[in-house]
């Protein structure tokens, strides 16, 4: 504060005042003064607070990665920020002042921003609009603005306010999420194919025993036919040396010739036999272990599950015991590799399950339903069933309650991921009397 001035001496009397007249004056003087002091103070303050807010402006106005122009209602640039000085590679102190369409980089720019500082109802919520502006290399950078009015006190309108962000930087990460995107899916039917051979690699020895059948039935057949082919070649090669018809009934009795004859139509019958189970056989395998396409059609559950039923138990499982009663014959749409892929590992589970935890004998009831248009098929083992803190994370990936090296925790989530594909549910839960629940939903063909 001021030092204050100091008092007059007190003087002789005038005329007409006295002593006190003299006193309010002064006292009149002191109130005054420590108003002034008073409001300078204030003053002051005001004056440190429009500095901290023009500061908090200008930090903001720094601080945007977004492009920032505010003009008046002619085009004039008022204020700016950092992100368009390096965009246009222009100083902030040039750019105010300057018309906003000399920054556009083409003649459809300037057009659009024309039209809009010529647009007197512009919307409060902002207008969306796209130009090119030329950077300081003086290439076209495409830019996406977002334009809203700015009014002055009494409400009209003083200018608008631009505020926008480069597509380049946007359409490099759109692609860069793009890429990862593409990759995840890629690791996905990774995920998927690799479990799928997971899968078909503990089926090698019951695929193995179901060709060795028709193998070896296709093999003794055709070691017959070379016998009877060599007895055929010896008697046609005595005819044509012109052999007696005499000589040759001994030779025919001998080579058992008729017998031969007889027994070749039913040789031939089964092999062919033998070679169409075989080639049905591998064909069920390319089905199974093929990557997935868009080939779908009517596919009969039950037949899908007598399959996974045969190829598990012929596989891993020959003591496992398989209660099947299956419902009406359900026809659902789909892909029969896929379903097929879910009925193996919900059998294949319900065996680990069983046998791990010692059940004596392990079983599994399968139980099919229809209906209401909805195929039900319920599987039920006689294992520990499932911990009440796994429920809730049974279908997530990689989560396994097996032993490290026996499973890799997709078997389930890849399944679920399936019949929710086909349009329907995997629900998993513990029978009252013990033992794990899985049921299968899928929409069936009217």
């Amino acid at each position: 504060m001021p030092d204050r001035p100091p008092l007059a001496p007190m003087l002789p009397p005038a005329d007409g005042l006295d002593d006190s007249a003299w006193l309010d004056v002064i006292h009149k003087m002191d109130e005054v003064y420590s108003q002034l002091v008073a409001d300078e103070v204030a003053l002051e303050e005001k004056n440190a607070q429009l500095e901290q807010s023009q500061q908090f402006i200008f930090s903001l106005l720094s601080a945007m990665s977004d492009v920032l122009v505010a003009c008046d209602a002619g085009g004039r640039i008022e204020e700016t920020n950092r992100a368009l000085a390096e965009l246009t590679g222009r100083d902030e102190a040039a750019l105010r002042g300057s018309s906003i369409a000399a920054l556009m980089a083409d003649e459809t720019s300037r057009v659009r921003i024309r039209h809009v500082l010529g647009t007197p109802a512009l919307q409060r919520g902002g207008t969306v609009v796209e130009l090119e502006l030329r950077d300081g290399a003086g290439q076209p950078v495409p830019v996406d603005f977002n334009c809203t009015p700015r009014l002055d006190a009494a409400g009209r309108r003083a200018g608008l306010v631009f505020v926008g962000r480069p597509m380049g930087e946007l359409k490099r990460a759109y692609h860069q999420l793009r890429e990862a995107h593409e990759a995840l899916k890629r690791t996905q039917q990774q995920l998927l194919h690799s479990e799928k051979m997971a899968s078909l690699g503990r089926l090698v020895a019951g695929v193995a025993h179901e060709l060795n059948n028709p193998i070896s039935f296709v093999l003794g057949n055709v070691h017959a036919l070379t016998r009877y082919t060599e007895r055929l070649r010896q008697y046609l090669g005595e005819i044509h040396d012109g052999r007696p018809v005499a000589e040759l009934a001994p030779m025919r009795r001998k080579l058992r010739i008729d017998h031969l004859l007889a027994d070749l139509p039913s040789l031939m019958e089964g092999t062919l036999e033998g070679a169409q189970r075989t080639a049905d056989i591998v064909q069920g395998l390319k089905r199974f272990s093929a990557a997935d396409r868009d080939e779908r059609g009517p596919v009969r559950l039950n037949e899908v599950v007598e399959q996974a039923i045969h190829w598990v138990r012929k596989g891993t499982a020959p003591d496992f015991i398989v209660h099947w009663q299956p419902g009406p014959d359900a026809v659902v749409e789909g892909a029969p590799g896929p379903l097929l892929q879910v009925m193996l590992n919900l059998i294949q589970n319900a065996w680990d399950a069983a046998s791990g935890a010692g059940a004596k004998p392990p079983t599994l009831w399968i139980t099919g339903h229809l209906e209401a248009g909805l195929a039900r098929l319920v599987f039920r083992d006689n294992g520990p069933g499932i911990a009440p803190e796994h429920l809730g994370r049974l279908f997530d990936p990689f989560f396994t309650t097996k032993p490290v090296g026996k499973g890799t925790g997709l078997g389930l989530s890849i399944s679920y991921g399936i019949v929710e594909q086909h349009g329907g549910r995997l629900l998993a839960g513990n029978q009252a009397g013990g033992g794990a629940e899985f049921v299968v939903e899928l929409p069936a063909r009217g």
